[in-house]
């Protein structure tokens, strides 16, 4: 199958002599597919998004838009000319147009009746309908951002580029426009990759996860796989707490306390544990470690036990 896009050692270099913004990164981003992008500020998120809708120019590589190049050293296909959708962070909705005029703004080579039963549907694909004659100030935050992936979905771009898409939101809204966003996608089977910061945000939209870092990519793989089997220090604390066990690097939930000996189990004294309301987090020092290394366990049921108690730490399978 083709891929929807391919990027071979794309690169972009800001200043000569400081390291480059994106350096030779290689992606593949299948049809239906979402991906979303994380990583610290500075590691190339905004620079990749803005190298695949063509706002910037690689300095090197190539860019394959569902087989085709579209950016090289030889040739380069503009913005308006890759039929890609986009939503901002703040939604960049029309405040002077109303509802159905800011869908109807991407189909202007449909004709009206095609142009009605596309807004008619995609309204109630987020369940709007009768909301075409309100304007974006008529509505609420999670209604604005509905309204703004509709909207960029309207013309049916080949790919739908998401740059924060959630951040403006508080966090009930947050978790019901993910979970409306995902049903989107899946219903109209959409090609999208997302920017983000938030690690919850990246975990319950994407398909699959792409973690970067200064420019390449460290990381990439479905939600469980990067959270469960993160590749490196960098990759597992992007996504909460993790504990470096031998050469594995253990989120807290996949170890146990126990208090007394198990095949495999190993030695630990309680440093400090508190009641975090869900679970009692419960830091301990392994007795067999040689670097000072500090674990932390959330444990869903105990309270929490003295500074200086023996126990004992077992991974659970994962």
């Amino acid at each position: 199958m083709t891929p929807a896009l391919e990027l071979q050692a794309l690169s972009r270099i800001y200043t000569r002599g400081q390291a480059p913004a994106l350096n030779a990164l290689d992606l593949v981003v299948h049809p239906g597919e979402t991906l979303a992008l994380v990583g610290e500020s500075g590691s190339g998120k905004s620079t990749l998004l803005r190298l695949i809708c063509g706002l910037e120019k690689p300095d090197a590589g190539r860019l394959f838009l569902n087989g085709t190049c579209i950016a090289d050293r030889d040739c380069w296909t503009p913005p308006e000319q890759r039929n890609m959708g986009m939503v901002f962070q703040d939604g960049a909705l029309f405040p002077h147009l109303s509802v159905e005029e800011n869908i109807a703004y991407g189909l202007k080579k449909s004709c009206r009746k095609q142009k009605c039963q596309r807004i008619e549907s995609l309204l109630c694909l987020v369940g709007m309908d009768g909301f075409q004659k309100r304007y974006p100030h008529e509505l609420s935050g999670g209604e604005r951002q509905r309204l703004a992936v509709i909207r960029s979905l309207a013309p049916e771009p080949d790919i739908l580029l998401l740059d924060e898409p959630f951040s403006n939101l508080d966090p009930a809204l947050r978790r019901n426009l993910r979970t409306d966003v995902m049903e989107i996608f899946r219903e109209l089977k959409t090609t999208a990759i997302m920017v983000t910061h938030d690690s919850e945000d990246a975990l319950h939209v994407g398909d699959r996860v792409a973690v970067l870092r200064k420019g390449q990519l460290e990381q990439i793989g479905t939600p469980h796989q990067i959270y469960h089997v993160p590749a490196s220090g960098y990759s597992a604390r992007i996504f909460g707490e993790a504990n470096h066990v031998g050469k594995r690097w253990v989120r807290p939930e996949d170890m146990e306390l126990i208090a007394a000996y198990a095949p495999d189990a190993l030695p630990v004294i309680v440093e400090t544990s508190h009641d975090a309301g869900r679970h009692t987090e419960i830091w301990v020092r392994p007795q067999n470690q040689q670097d000072n290394e500090i674990w932390v366990l959330f444990d869903p049921v105990g309270p929490p036990l003295p500074a200086g108690t023996p126990a004992w730490v077992q991974l659970k399978k994962v």
